[in-house]
């Protein structure tokens, strides 16, 4: 706490700044800037595995494409499926696959919401767990 003690008239204004706010403000951000500090350099030590050039690269997964038809047709590699229950069964062959195949997902423009969605349902109880959707270019308006 700072006072200040004039000799003088009492009738003259006093033109001295009262710094002690300043300095409470000041030593808040000190505060705050010690606590934080430490926890901006931290840093998490990894041992990572040194690149071997000389491994070749893994093969290319092998690749599914579902289409789906405006009439909820699916499609499975060019051939017609018969329902949800065929669709089930070719997934759970396929999801025991090392590595396991990426599924391309292709919906028509006007295919139904709930065909595309039981077909990804399916591929999800079958465990698979690469799929996309691919050319949706055409979705774009």
């Amino acid at each position: 706490m700072s006072m200040n003690v004039s000799e003088g008239g009492g009738d003259e204004p006093m033109c001295d700044v009262n710094t002690t706010p300043l300095i409470d403000v000041m030593l808040v951000l000190l505060v705050m800037l010690i606590v934080t500090l430490p926890m901006q350099t931290h840093a998490v030590k990894l041992d990572m595995p040194i690149p071997n050039p000389n491994q070749p690269p893994p093969p290319p997964a092998e690749r599914i494409s579902i289409e789906i038809d405006s009439d909820g047709t699916i499609v499975w590699n060019g051939s017609p499926v018969s329902g949800i229950p065929q669709l089930d069964s070719y997934f759970r062959s396929e999801a025991d696959k090392d590595p396991q195949p990426e599924i391309h997902l292709r919906p028509a423009r006007r295919a139904k919401y709930d065909v595309v969605a039981n077909v990804m349902a399916s591929a999800q109880r079958a465990k698979m767990v690469k799929m996309g959707f691919t050319n949706v270019a055409e979705f774009a308006d």
